[in-house]
Order: structure tokens, then sequence, then C-alpha cells
């Protein structure tokens, strides 16, 4: 079961410059920078409510989200949502043959599983599902 929106990720190339219009202009909070090498990004994090938006910066080339700049530019990359059992929400999705980038869940240094749905089975969005280690 979904239970909120987790975050909206935009894929930016040049953080600093990001910056000056989320945190400078538009006036939301950077909570921090953290670098993801397992996804070959640079991450900013800006709380929104209960959601986030996260800039995207790719530092390997080879990353998936560099390729996703260089073949669309900037922009909205995927919507994330929090999920009660991830490992449910997979199977669920495999039983309606619903492509799925991640086949199963992914763990994350501070304890985040998360998975990516390809974007042929939702419509033309890269979908995230996260199941939190901790209440939402």
């Amino acid at each position: 079961m979904i239970k909120k929106v987790d975050h909206i990720a935009v894929v930016v190339p040049d953080l600093d410059a990001a910056l000056k219009f989320w945190v400078e202009a538009f006036g939301l909070a950077l909570e921090r920078v953290e670098s993801v090498p397992r996804e070959g990004v640079d991450v900013a994090f800006l709380p929104v409510g209960d959601s986030e938006i996260e800039l995207l910066q790719p530092t390997d080339p080879q990353s998936g989200v560099a390729r996703y700049l260089e073949k669309r530019g900037p922009g909205l990359h995927h919507l994330c949502f929090a999920v009660d059992d991830i490992d449910a929400t997979l199977a669920r999705l495999k039983a309606a043959e619903i492509p799925l980038i991640n086949e199963t869940a992914v763990t994350s240094n501070d304890g985040k599983k998360y998975a990516f749905v390809h974007p042929k089975g939702t419509g033309g969005v890269l979908v995230e599902l996260y199941e939190l280690p901790f209440p939402c």
C-alpha cells in the first residue's frame, strides 16, 4: 500500500546552479547534499512538508541518471512512493506483468529498501518505491 509521496526527483547538470532557484529564489531549505556512489549521483535534499524535492547531479557518466540527462535533458526524473511492504508491492506488480527495473529491492546504507518500476509500465513515468526502516 502506498503511504505517501516520498520525493520528487529532478535531474540537473549542476547542483549549485539549480540551488540558486530552489533555495535562493524559491525559498526552500537545503537539508543536506549527499554523494551516492552506487547510483553515480550527488543529491541535494529539499524538504517540502512531509515530502521532499531531490536534485540529482550525475557524477558518473555511465550512470542511469547521466544517460537520462544526456538523452532527455534536465527536468523531472522520477516520483518516489513510500510503501508498507516493498517485497509484496514488487510481487503484485510482477503478477500484473508491470516491467520492473529492479526485480528485487536494493537496500541503501541507511536501511531504506528501494526499487524502480520501468516507465513502460507506468504510462511514461519512472517510479521509485521506498520501504523506509522507520514509520513515515
